[in-house]
C-alpha cells in the first residue's frame, strides 16, 4: 500500500501540473464566498433604510450588483472546475499509463489486466477531481470563517454563541473523513476486481460460448457486487449520520444566534436589519452540508489516488550509460539466474551460453520456465539473482534506447499496435522497402496486399487469423535488424507449410543471435543448440541428435510428435555446438 506521502506527492504533481488553473479557481470561489458574505449586510443596511423611509435606491442597486456577481463568478467558477477537473484527469493517466509500460509485464502480473483498466479509468477521474475539491473546500471554509467574522463585528456575543458549537462540528467532519475513506476504499476495490474479472471473461468469449457456462461466468464477474453494495451502502450510511448530526447541531447554533440577536434587539443594541444579517449569516456559518460534501469528494479523490499510488510503487526498470561493442556477435550469457513467481522458484541457478550468430532452440515441459527465460534474454523482466549479458555487457547497464535496438522479439499472441499495417510491423523504425522485405519473409507478404488498401489498410479493418498475426508480429520482429532475436513460441499458430518457410529463414539466412522457445521436434532439430529446461533448472545443452538419445528428452516432445519424427529431423542437423554453448 502507498503511504500517504506517496499519496501526496501524487496529488501535489497534479495540482502543480495545473498551478495557474488551481490558482484561479481558488481565486474565484473566494472572490464568490466574499460576495455571498457581503449580501446579508447589503440587504441589512438596505432594511435600515427603507424602515426609516430614507432614500435606499443606491443599496438596493447594490444588492441586485451583487446577486450579478455571484451569478457571473458562479459560472467561471463551474468552467474552471470542470476544466481543471479534465486536465488532472489527463495528467494522472497519462503518468500512470506511462509508468504501466515502464514497468511492463510485472504490473500485469501484479495487479490483473481488468484492475489496471478500471485504475487508470475510474480511479484517475476520481483523483483528477482533487485539486478543484481542495479549492472548493478552500472556499467552504471562507464562508462559515468569514460568517463568524461578520457576528463579531455585528456583535461580539452573536460570535461567542456559535463558536461554543464549534467544538461539536469539528468531531463531526473529522469523523466523516476517517469514516468515508475506509469505506470509499472497499468500494473501489471491489469496483477493481469486477473489471479484472469482466477482462477475463471478455478475452475467453469464446471458451466461454463453448463451453455454454456464460451463466456461471457472469454470475462469477459479478460476485463482488454484494461486497460492492455493502461498502456503497456504508458510503452513504456515513453520510447519511453526518448529515443528519449536522442537521440537529446546525438549527440549534442557528436559533441560538438569532435569539441572542433579538434579545439585543429589544436591547436597542441592534437594529432590524442588523438582526436580518445575523440571522443571515448564522445560515451561512453553519453550512456544515456544503463542507460535508466538499469534504466527502477530497476523501474519495484522496483515496482514488492512492489506488493510483499502489501502481506508481511498482519499480520501474534501472538503465545504464553503458554502450555496446560495436558490431559486436550477440553473444547472449545467463549467468547464475533465478526468478521466482510469487512463492514459486520457476528458474534456479541457470548458467546459459548463447554463441554469437548461433541458434538456440529452448524446450521443456509446460512449467518449466521457457517463456520466463526468453522474457529474462529480452529483460522484459529482471532475474532475482544472477544477470543476463549481452556482448559481455549487463542488460540494466544499457541505455533503454540501445537495449531495445539491439533485441527483437516475437511472441503467441502478437500486439497489433499502429494506426495502419505498416505501423504495426515497422514501429516508426523500418523504412518501407524494410517492411516489406521482413514481411516476405514471415510470409505476411501475400495476405496484406490482398487486403483493401494493402499496407495502409488500418488494423482496426483488417481482418486476420491468429496464424497471420503472428506472421504480422514475426515480420515486426525481422525489419527489427538486432543482434539478438527471440521467438517466444512465436510459431504456434502458423501452418505446417508456412512454418517449415519462417523456420528456414530464421534457422537459414539470419546473421543474428537466435533464442527460440520450441514445442516441436522438427523446430529444435534445426537449431545449433538445445538448451533442456527441466525443474526450473538446465538439465543439459547440447544439439537435438545428443539430446534424443536421452528418454526424458523424449518425452517433452511425446505429445506432439510422431514416433518417427525426432529421428527424422536428426537428419536434418549439420550444426554441432561449439564449446561455449556446452555443458
Amino acid at each position: 500500500m502507498p503511504t500517504d506521502r506517496t499519496t501526496g506527492e501524487l496529488l501535489g504533481a497534479a495540482t502543480r501540473h495545473s498551478g495557474s488553473r488551481c490558482v484561479a479557481l481558488g481565486l474565484v470561489s473566494v472572490a464568490a464566498t466574499g460576495a455571498g458574505l457581503l449580501v446579508p449586510m447589503a440587504l441589512g443596511r438596505t432594511l435600515d433604510l427603507l424602515l426609516a423611509r430614507s432614500p435606499a435606491t443606491g443599496w438596493v442597486l447594490c444588492c441586485a450588483g451583487l446577486v450579478l456577481l455571484l451569478t457571473l463568478l458562479d459560472a467561471c467558477e463551474t468552467v474552471l472546475a470542470g476544466t481543471l477537473d479534465a486536465r488532472t484527469t489527463a495528467f494522472l493517466r497519462r503518468r500512470v499509463v506511462g509508468h504501466v509500460l515502464a514497468v511492463g509485464p510485472r504490473a500485469t502480473a501484479r495487479f490483473g489486466a481488468g484492475d489496471l483498466v478500471a485504475r487508470v479509468v475510474g480511479s484517475a477521474a476520481q483523483a483528477g477531481t482533487a485539486p478543484g475539491a481542495r479549492a472548493a473546500l478552500l472556499a467552504s471554509l471562507a464562508g462559515p470563517v468569514g460568517a463568524v467574522g461578520a457576528l463579531a463585528l455585528i456583535d461580539p456575543w452573536l460570535a461567542a454563541v456559535f463558536l461554543a458549537g464549534a467544538p461539536a462540528l469539528t468531531l463531526l467532519l473529522r469523523s466523516l473523513a476517517r469514516d468515508t475513506s475506509a469505506c470509499v476504499a472497499d468500494y473501489q476495490r471491489a469496483q477493481g476486481r469486477i473489471a479484472a474479472a469482466l477482462t477475463e471473461a471478455v478475452g475467453g468469449a469464446r471458451t466461454i460460448r463453448a463451453a455454454g457456462t456464460a451463466a456461471r461466468d457472469a454470475a462469477r464477474v459479478l460476485r463482488p457486487l454484494p461486497e460492492l453494495s455493502r461498502a456503497g451502502r456504508s458510503m452513504w450510511r456515513v453520510q447519511g449520520r453526518a448529515a443528519a448530526r449536522a442537521t440537529a447541531v446546525a438549527p440549534l447554533l442557528h436559533l441560538g444566534v438569532v435569539a441572542v440577536a433579538g434579545l439585543l434587539l429589544t436591547r436597542h443594541q441592534l437594529s432590524p436589519g442588523d438582526v436580518l444579517a445575523a440571522s443571515r449569516y448564522a445560515v451561512l456559518a453553519t453550512g456544515v452540508g456544503v463542507l460535508v460534501g466538499q469534504l466527502s469528494a477530497l476523501v474519495r479523490a484522496r483515496t482514488a489516488a492512492a489506488r493510483l499510488g499502489e501502481v506508481l510503487t511498482e519499480p520501474t526498470p534501472a538503465y545504464g550509460g553503458h554502450r555496446l561493442p560495436r558490431g559486436g556477435p550477440g553473444r547472449l550469457e545467463l549467468r547464475g539466474v533465478t526468478a521466482r513467481h510469487g512463492d514459486r522458484t520457476v528458474l534456479d541457478g541457470v548458467d546459459l551460453v548463447v554463441p554469437g550468430g548461433t541458434t538456440l532452440a529452448v524446450v521443456g515441459r509446460s512449467g518449466a520456465g521457457k517463456s520466463l527465460l526468453a522474457a529474462l534474454a529480452g529483460r522484459l523482466t529482471d532475474p532475482d539473482r544472477g544477470e543476463v549479458l549481452l556482448d559481455g555487457v549487463p542488460l540494466p547497464a544499457l541505455p533503454r534506447a540501445e537495449l531495445r535496438a539491439a533485441i527483437a522479439q516475437a511472441f503467441d499472441r502478437p500486439a497489433l499496435l499502429g494506426v495502419t499495417i505498416e505501423d504495426t510491423v515497422s514501429l516508426g523504425r523500418a523504412s518501407p522497402a524494410r517492411v516489406r522485405e521482413a514481411a516476405r519473409t514471415a510470409r505476411a507478404d501475400d495476405f496484406v496486399r490482398r487486403l483493401p488498401d494493402g499496407y495502409a489498410t488500418p488494423c482496426a479493418d483488417a481482418p486476420h487469423s491468429g496464424g497471420e498475426a503472428q506472421r504480422l508480429g514475426l515480420a515486426r520482429a525481422f525489419a527489427h535488424d538486432g543482434r539478438l532475436l527471440i521467438l517466444d513460441d512465436a510459431l504456434s499458430s502458423l501452418d505446417t507449410i508456412t512454418e517449415r518457410q519462417v523456420t528456414e529463414a530464421v534457422f537459414g539466412a539470419m546473421t543474428a543471435t537466435r533464442l527460440v522457445v520450441a514445442h516441436r521436434a522438427a523446430t529444435a532439430a534445426r537449431a545449433d543448440t538445445v538448451a533442456w529446461l527441466d525443474g526450473g533448472r538446465v538439465r543439459a545443452v547440447g544439439t537435438h541428435a545428443q539430446l534424443w538419445r536421452t528418454a526424458g528428452y523424449r518425452a517433452v516432445f511425446a505429445a506432439g510428435e510422431e514416433p518417427g519424427a525426432g529421428a527424422q529431423a536428426d537428419a536434418g542437423v549439420t550444426a554441432e555446438a561449439g564449446p561455449e554453448g556446452r555443458r
